[in-house]
């Protein structure tokens, strides 16, 4: 894995740390919604005959789990503002 990725999978770590004892969120929401969307994807390169890339699901996962902490953002500032 490049720098890039071991960082971006470090911080993406780290915020499902800090989040992992709030219940149920768009954090989690984005890693699982990852995770299925980088099986998919796997199994497609798996099919074309070039071999199942477990590299692949985990950099899904690190993205859905970045994205799934802006859409937490997001609604924490959503909620300010409305207030």
């Amino acid at each position: 894995m490049t720098t890039l990725w071991i960082i971006l999978g470090s911080i993406s770590i780290l915020i499902l740390i800090t989040t992992f004892f709030k219940g149920r969120n768009a954090v989690w929401g984005g890693l699982s919604i990852g995770i299925v969307l980088g099986l998919i994807s796997a199994l497609i390169y798996l099919f074309l005959g070039n071999g199942f890339i477990w590299l692949i699901v985990v950099k899904v996962a690190i993205i859905g789990t970045i994205l799934g902490f802006i859409s937490e953002i997001f609604g924490i500032v959503g909620d300010k503002i409305k207030k």
